[in-house]
């Protein structure tokens, strides 16, 4: 049963101070930490590349995982909508490169979002398992900085820059359990990039997320036996502190079970969930989580991953 084993992140040092932001758009403290949720935002470096964010993240990785060798990866998908250049090669194929893999890995993208953890941890599980593989690195990274437009008040307060590589792979204390998923094409110009640019439609999100993610959640403890107070903790996408808390408001047994951490990180798009369970979940003593990712598609998906 291929699982979860370690994750490990990069987050650029540098950013943006979200209160300077904020007076040049006359939001003042309140919008900027209980709606935005994020006083501070990570940056890459202008010269680094989407690639180079993932080769940071997996080289952390290693380091944190010594008996992980880089000969034994059999498996690398790079989740990003974001990668190097114009998109082609893909960004798997220059990551393995830059990190030195071995020649054998298969290596391939997933075009995907703010959903594409939780469906790259299971497209990485089904793949490896069906192959007969044993070590993957699940890779994401998507800079919105690429694309997001400094003047644009509604996208530019929120988004921050990161990566995470998660060791997927054999006797991992974390198993994958029970996932949902959707689909909702319609909703594809609510959150659009044109021109090179990137558009929110902030109210549409801020209603589709409110709409579809806690019934996923519930239909997702129905089919899977269980209820709220079985979840040790709700890792769900860190897209702004006033969704994080919307959602929360809809389990009113257990509100204070959905973790919010982004007033350093912001909206770091397929990284916030990896982020979350590096910093609260892969060390704790829970035994079960809930995750849901959602946002850009529209897409989304959630799961439970538990200790066996």
């Amino acid at each position: 049963m291929i699982g979860i084993k370690s994750i490990a992140s990069y987050v650029p040092s540098a950013g943006l101070d979200n209160y300077a932001q904020g007076a040049k758009f006359a939001k003042d403290e309140e919008f900027i930490l209980g709606k935005i949720g994020s006083a501070f935002l990570p940056r890459k470096d202008a010269a680094q590349e989407t690639s180079d964010l993932c080769v940071e993240a997996v080289n952390a990785l290693f380091a944190n995982n010594p008996q992980l060798k880089r000969e034994s990866i059999d498996a690398l998908i790079v989740v990003t909508q974001n990668g190097d250049e114009e998109g082609l090669p893909h960004t798997a194929a220059i990551v393995q490169d830059k990190l030195g893999l071995p020649t054998h890995v298969a290596a391939f993208d997933i075009s995907l979002g703010c959903s594409g953890y939780v469906y790259g941890i299971y497209a990485m599980k089904g793949f490896m398992e069906a192959a007969g593989l044993k070590n993957g690195l699940l890779v994401t990274a998507d800079p919105y900085s690429k694309i997001v437009d400094p003047e644009d008040r509604n996208t530019t307060m929120l988004f921050g820059d990161a990566a995470t590589a998660t060791w997927m792979g054999e006797d991992a204390p974390w198993q994958l359990g029970k996932a949902k998923f959707g689909t909702d094409g319609s909703g594809a110009p609510h959150l659009k990039v044109s021109d090179g640019v990137f558009f929110m439609n902030g109210r549409q999100v801020f209603n589709f997320a409110l709409l579809k993610v806690p019934a996923h959640l519930h239909e997702l403890l129905d089919e899977s036996g269980l209820k709220s107070a079985d979840i040790d903790a709700f890792c769900i996408h860190q897209g702004s502190a006033a969704i994080v808390d919307a959602v929360a408001r809809r389990f009113e047994e257990e509100p204070e079970k959905f973790i919010k951490d982004m007033v350093e990180t912001g909206n770091t798009v397929s990284s916030s969930i990896p982020l979350l369970l590096e910093k609260h979940v892969m060390d704790a003593p829970w035994k079960r989580v809930a995750l849901s990712g959602f946002g850009v598609g529209l897409s989304w998906g959630s799961a439970i991953i538990y200790r066996p």
